[in-house]
């Protein structure tokens, strides 16, 4: 095998990896990494890990950048090891530590009643050290710069939440979450309502809807395996498996391509038959050849109910 052959890389691939994230480098790295070994010049991710983290990051690649909202919104589960007794800036053990407390009095039945009482809160303080935004600059810049950095807090719902098991100090935990929750911020929100401090010290994101860490690929296997690395990615068309698909015909196909909609029981290869989608119901539609071509949503328009583009992807 000659040389052009060892070092030619992968075509622009199409669709969603889901990757083993380490710990350590920042989601940006990793995809850095991807981008520049494996030649994916078209490179996104939906929902980012911090460096500390690791678990499921959906790395989309090239059409499927464009699905990233609609990957990004769905639950997250984690599984996390908390250290009580001290707190940091950051609210992670890689942070400056602010204070120490000895976490005595913070007893089995307190701690367990702390993580269930995260099932009920309804919006969570951001981390001063995050990408939140204020006034267009990240908090986390405010912060290295010694500037005054706004408390900003955020609405979340947590579904789940439980202690898996207890060596005091550390607690491993579970907690499942909608997007976007800070779960060092819940881990530090435990500590002050125990009165001893709390920090997050190993996180593993074990699902991040549709998508679980089962079906995860290590970073340095897929940057070392570039002869597999097509095979790794999931296709566009099976990105979104939660959205029922329609193929169209040619001439549907046309007017979705030009912005029009089509009623929710249009004929051909589409739902005829079945009962009405709900409102707000989304769906993909693909063309003749079942390459994806539009997300959708259906909604009421002009007194019936039809299926509107959301985005395209042709």
């Amino acid at each position: 095998m000659d040389s052009e052959t060892l070092t030619r890389k992968p075509d622009q691939a199409h669709g969603v990896l889901v990757l083993n994230k380490p710990s350590g480098p920042s989601s940006t790295q990793c995809l850095e990494r991807i981008k520049r070994t494996l030649g994916q010049r078209k490179i996104g991710h939906a929902g980012t890990l911090d460096p500390l983290a690791q678990g499921v990051l959906l790395v989309l690649l090239g059409q499927a950048t464009k699905i990233a909202s609609y990957l990004t919104e769905g639950r997250k589960l984690y599984q996390g090891v908390l250290r009580l007794g001290v707190e940091t800036d950051t609210y992670d053990i890689l942070g400056k530590v602010l204070n120490s407390i000895d976490p005595a009095e913070a007893d089995a039945p307190r701690i367990r009643a702390a993580v269930l009482e995260w099932e009920r809160l309804t919006e969570q303080e951001v981390p001063p050290y995050s990408a939140a935004k204020h006034q267009g600059k990240p908090l986390y810049a405010l912060s290295r710069s010694g500037r005054d950095v706004p408390v900003k807090r955020k609405p979340i719902q947590i579904f789940q939440a439980e202690v898996l098991s207890m060596d005091l100090p550390l607690v491993r935990f579970r907690v499942e979450c909608s997007a976007g929750t800070y779960i060092r911020s819940l881990v530090h929100s435990l500590g002050k309502r125990l009165h001893c401090g709390a920090v997050l010290e190993e996180l593993i994101r074990e699902r991040s809807h549709p998508f679980a860490l089962d079906q995860a690929h290590g970073l340095q296997a897929v940057l070392e395996e570039p002869e597999s690395f097509s095979g790794k990615v999931i296709a566009l068309r099976d990105a979104l498996p939660h959205f029922s698909q329609h193929i169209l015909s040619p001439e549907q196909a046309r007017i979705v391509r030009h912005g029009g909609r089509l009623p929710w029981n249009f004929s051909g290869n589409g739902p005829q038959g079945e009962q009405p989608p709900a409102p707000g119901t989304r769906a993909l539609f693909l063309d003749d050849r079942e390459q994806p071509l539009a997300l959708v949503e259906s909604r009421e328009a002009d007194g019936l109910l039809q299926w509107t583009i959301l985005r395209g992807l042709f």
